[in-house]
């Protein structure tokens, strides 16, 4: 008879563009959404859950074709039917406010927080597997929902100590469109609509000559590939490039007026913005009404004591253009970081959002207003410890080691006793023989304290605490003449034990 192949071990990786989250990593996370959470529940948006896995239908925008049925997502085939892993939060929420549309209220307020999957090719710090933190509100079209969204994602920033270190950026999709329709670009011709937005989302990578390009003939990138352009007039490129360079031009703009009137400092950028952007729709019915909300969140923002320091009126926000249909949002963290080389850079983008009138449409057949923030939670976590919010490395549980097996229930009374105070606190589980080993642990489990009972302190009834953080400090500081004279361990009574502990917990 043939020897039966041995199977092969299998490989502990993990999956290309996915990674595994351990201790403090996980912790962090909870606790700093779990602040996001509290601001959305004060401004009163219900949580939602919704199912990891949706129709391939109800997303929507990754209808199953012949050819790859899954393009973008995880998709599988099951009874006839397309499921898909989410991509996002926001298509669950459509398909949510259509589905159970008779018992939500209108307007329904959510947030939901939760991983999403994306089938793209993953690269460093872009993973196939990540978190967002979004909040929306269904129902309304009335400008105070915008303005309570960027309201509310500044009270997060603030509310994670980011204060100062923000600027919550808010542009129209409808001025783009209004400076279109000004050029003369028709609002059915969507083949030209289509490259200029696309050209237009390219301003920070390509800049203003770049987008000048292609919005010409075409472009040539640095490796000679030519990217064929809208092929647009002269005088249609420079009134789109008016709405491209809107931001520069305004800059200059307040900086002129403030060099004129050097008395006063309260020069608005919002004012001078909107003035800007009214001159360039002017004409267009769809541009004056995007400057119009913009003024109207302004001004909500401004009454609730939201300035141009946290939220500004921003023409540069393109990204997202071509999804949204009305205000976009854009927030950025403003403060210096160092890349990979060492050059010093802003630390970016950490969330966005705006408003889309057209998602639930597809459900229901009629349109119901809509706007929301999702927000990137890997990246605004990134932030917070970039900042040095997290309190150096957090420490782990207080351990109970044991000296004597036959003395197990006595030991777990002291952990019970330790936890009943809040402390976190566990028992050695591994094999005692080796007292060693059982410190040995406790370094790795990053404890504080090990608590310490042999017969002798049994007998007495105390124990020993080893205080294992001040014990490394001065085994790295002082000598070991000094360390000697200033030993990390002590003795208390075991009644006193868990009052000592809190106290050197603080």
């Amino acid at each position: 008879m043939a020897k039966q192949k041995k199977q092969p071990r299998p490989k502990a990786v993990t999956p290309k563009g996915f990674r595994d989250y351990r201790g403090v990593e996980v912790t962090r996370r909870a606790d700093m959404l779990a602040k996001i959470a509290r601001i959305y529940h004060l401004y009163g948006f219900d949580a939602l859950e919704t199912s990891a896995v949706e129709t391939v239908e109800a997303l929507g925008k990754f209808l199953p074709d012949v050819d790859r049925p899954n393009d973008g997502v995880f998709a599988w085939e099951e009874d006839g039917d397309w499921l898909a892993l989410r991509y996002d939060l926001t298509a669950p929420l459509a398909r949510v406010a259509a589905q159970y549309r008779n018992d939500l209220p209108s307007p329904y307020r959510r947030y939901q927080v939760g991983p999403v999957w994306r089938n793209e090719k993953p690269g460093p710090g872009r993973f196939r597997q990540f978190y967002q933190c979004d909040a929306d509100t269904v129902g309304s079209a009335s400008m105070a929902a915008d303005a309570e969204i960027c309201a509310m994602l500044s009270d997060v920033f603030e509310e994670l100590g980011l204060g100062g270190d923000y600027i919550i950026r808010v542009n129209n999709r409808k001025i783009l469109d209004g400076v279109m329709e000004v050029a003369g670009i028709a609002p059915d011709d969507e083949r030209t609509r289509g490259i200029v937005l696309r050209a237009i989302d390219k301003l920070d990578r390509l800049g203003e000559d770049g987008v000048r390009a292609l919005l010409g003939e075409g472009r040539k990138d640095e490796s000679g590939d030519f990217t064929k352009g809208a092929g647009l007039s002269d005088a249609q490129i420079e009134r789109l490039m008016s709405f491209v360079g809107a931001n520069r031009l305004i800059n200059e703009t307040v900086e002129q007026e403030k060099s004129a009137l050097t008395d006063r400092d309260d020069i608005s950028p919002n004012e001078t913005s909107l003035a800007y952007l009214a001159d360039i729709v002017s004409g267009s019915e769809t541009g004056r009404a995007g400057v119009d909300e913009l003024r109207q969140i302004a001004d909500l923002l401004a009454a609730q004591g939201y300035g141009p320091d946290r939220i500004v009126i921003d023409p540069s926000v393109v990204r997202g253009l071509g999804y949204y249909t009305g205000p976009v949002y854009e927030a950025e963290l403003t403060f210096e970081i160092t890349d990979e080389k060492g050059r010093p850079r802003q630390f970016g983008s950490v969330a966005g959002g705006g408003r889309y009138d057209d998602l639930v449409k597809r459900f229901t057949g009629q349109e119901v207003p809509a706007t929301g923030i999702s927000i990137g939670v890997d990246r605004l976590l990134a932030a917070l410890e970039a900042k040095g919010r997290f309190d150096g490395v957090e420490d782990g549980p207080v351990v109970v080691t044991v000296m004597d097996k036959s003395r197990i229930a006595d030991y777990q009374k002291m952990v019970t006793d330790l936890r009943k105070s809040n402390i976190r606190a566990e028992l050695y589980l591994g094999n005692p023989k080796n007292f060693g080993n059982q410190l040995k642990y406790c370094d790795k489990r990053g404890a504080p304290f090990a608590i310490i009972q042999g017969d002798d302190e049994a007998a007495r009834d105390v124990v020993q605490v080893k205080d294992l953080k001040l014990g490394a400090r001065l085994a790295s500081e002082l000598s070991h003449e000094e360390w000697r004279d200033q030993p990390a361990q002590f003795e208390v009574p075991r009644a006193d034990m868990v009052a000592e502990i809190a106290k050197r917990l603080g």
